[in-house]
């Protein structure tokens, strides 16, 4: 990754809100139960992944994520299309799992989380793949809470600077430090491409 021209690209993708999704959370808004257990669906796999990397305990993942849509059901009228849908959903995960952590008294690893592979591979890709986790997750272990929280919105949730800026309730300035010194950190430990790893 080229510093200028990929953080350039990143700050200007900004995907089209998925009209579906906008259109169910105003059928929830207006009391319909089952256009809010669709968008609950549809929303569980990406909240699932993004609160993962804050907090690995699976108890609290499913806690924070069903806090989370709660607010979306019982505050949606807070939601005033300032922000795509998504960014407002994934700004109160992402404040939910600040206070999760913080009364977190231990941190425990999700050991399942640690051991998961792609399906079916080779002894020699599974190795590969064990070994290159297991390097990216040491490196980003090492990355302060904010820093990784930037880089899983950017590279997986494909968030733009402005969006993630929304999310953390930062100037965006912040995040592209936060970004720079993140990207740093990682090819200063990994060997490749960033994009290779992530």
């Amino acid at each position: 990754m080229s510093g200028y021209r990929a953080d350039q690209k990143r700050e200007n993708f900004e995907p089209r809100e998925r009209d579906g999704d906008l259109l169910l959370f105003q059928r929830a808004r207006a009391g319909d139960g089952a256009a809010f257990e669709q968008l609950y669906r549809e929303y569980h796999p990406r909240l699932a992944r993004f609160l993962a990397r804050m907090l690995r305990r699976t108890q609290m993942i499913e806690e924070v994520l069903n806090d989370t849509m709660m607010v979306v059901w019982q505050r949606g009228d807070s939601f005033n299309g300032a922000s795509k849908l998504s960014t407002w959903i994934f700004g109160i995960a992402y404040r939910k799992a600040l206070n999760a952590r913080s009364r977190e008294d231990e941190p425990v690893q999700d050991s399942e989380w640690e051991s998961r592979v792609a399906p079916d591979p080779s002894p020699e890709e599974e190795s590969a793949q064990a070994r290159r986790q297991t390097l990216l997750r040491n490196a980003m272990a090492e990355l302060s809470p904010e820093h990784r929280t930037v880089l899983d919105l950017t590279f997986n949730h494909e968030m733009g600077y402005n969006e993630i800026a929304s999310i953390m309730r930062c100037p965006v300035g912040t995040v592209k430090t936060r970004a720079l010194h993140a990207r740093r950190h990682l090819k200063s430990r990994l060997t490749g491409e960033l994009a290779d790893w992530i």
